[in-house]
């Protein structure tokens, strides 16, 4: 007998002999497999009262029918329970072979790699914030409905850890704002463009952005009670070395917000031009000069004004990395790469190290353009 699988290398289906033979298993969600299990003690006492006090029971046909709706729309409704992949690493197969049939695209590539965790690693939070930027100013209507489903889920959670944390709150508006602009832009283009679902479903998913956006507004600072070393007792030469350790001009500007002193560091004019040339070519920032009152050049406004012509450097404390030999897309950990000289993946390269490249949030969306 032929074996049928999802690939002939691959272990197939599992499967569990019972008394009536032998059966599938099929993934579950312990989430869901709970709300079913009430859904169906639910199902057997559904009882409708009318005005006449007559009571109408419903038969077992019925009741059946009933709660297999009810677990539909639960699974749908509850995206606690979406089970969803948490791999470290997939391959990247951009056509079809005898081995592999179709390629990977962006939405799968999305939920099979774990983003739900690496929002909890401080290294890799930025990146993964613009990765769900540059995919809502663009590639939103190309995911399926469940890489939809699971991008809302991970912005969900980010929006949580931003207001318990109070991390980096200014990332997530920009992002909010950009995919505001986004969803009002496919709403009141609809049926012009490709929405996945229901329009009411978009409504809803763009009056919890409004939502989202008010309650970071009004977000509050904690302020922090120490009664140890603070940053307005450290000398003069470390404060203004931790200000050229910045490579975005906004932090340099709210750091400077703090005290006196660090806003007099923070309007250097040597900060500003080195930040300048590390962001821009000479060529650019040649075309733009903007000179000061007093004849120099303002490099503080010379870097506001290149941002809207040209990027800017990016950078990051982790990213995802791609294997040229294998075309594996993974996560990296140091840690095991350190004690264990694990690269993250099963590499078949001699030398892996030479193979690996880090991948941009840019660059993992043009993996995946054919």
């Amino acid at each position: 007998m032929p074996f049928l699988g999802q690939d002939w290398r691959s272990p197939g289906w599992r499967w569990v002999k019972t008394e009536d033979g032998w059966k599938r298993c099929e993934p579950f969600s312990p989430a869901l497999e709970h709300g079913n299990s009430q859904l169906n003690d639910i199902s057997h006492a559904v009882i409708i009262t009318g005005d006449d006090e007559d009571e109408e029971i419903f038969s077992t046909e019925d009741c059946e029918f009933a709660a297999k709706k009810r677990k539909k729309d639960h699974f749908r409704n509850n995206t606690d329970s979406q089970c969803f992949y948490r791999e470290k690493w997939i391959y990247v197969h951009k056509e079809s072979t005898r081995e592999r049939h179709g390629y990977c695209t962006l939405g799968e590539a999305f939920n099979r790699l774990d983003f739900s965790s690496a929002i909890q690693d401080i290294r890799r939070f930025n990146y993964v914030v613009k990765l769900l930027q540059l995919i809502a100013k663009s590639q939103l209507t190309s995911l399926s409905g469940a890489a939809q489903k699971n991008y809302f889920n991970i912005l969900d959670k980010i929006v949580r850890k931003v207001m318990e944390d109070q991390y980096n709150p200014r990332l997530i508006k920009d992002l909010l704002q950009d995919l505001s602009s986004t969803l009002c832009i496919l709403i009141r283009g609809v049926g012009k463009s490709v929405l996945v679902g229901n329009i009411n479903i978009w409504i809803c998913r763009l009056e919890t952005i409004l939502l989202w956006q008010q309650q970071l507004k009004n977000l509050q600072m904690n302020k922090q009670v120490n009664n140890g070393l603070t940053l307005s007792d450290l000398p003069l030469h470390m404060l203004n070395n931790i200000l050229y350790r910045f490579s975005d001009g906004w932090d340099i500007i709210t750091l400077g917000q703090v005290t006196p002193t660090l806003y007099m560091l923070s309007e250097d004019r040597q900060l500003w031009k080195k930040l300048c040339q590390y962001h821009f070519a000479e060529k650019q920032f040649c075309r733009h000069l903007i000179p000061s009152e007093k004849g120099h050049i303002d490099w503080k406004l010379m870097y506001f004004a290149l941002q809207k012509y040209y990027p800017i450097k990016e950078q990051y404390g982790d990213t995802l990395h791609f294997c040229r030999h294998c075309s594996i897309l993974f996560w990296k950990d140091y840690h095991l790469a350190l004690l264990l000289k694990d690269t993250g993946h099963p590499c078949t390269a001699s030398d892996p190290n030479t193979c690996l490249m880090p991948v941009s949030p840019q660059h993992f969306i043009d993996l995946f353009k054919f």
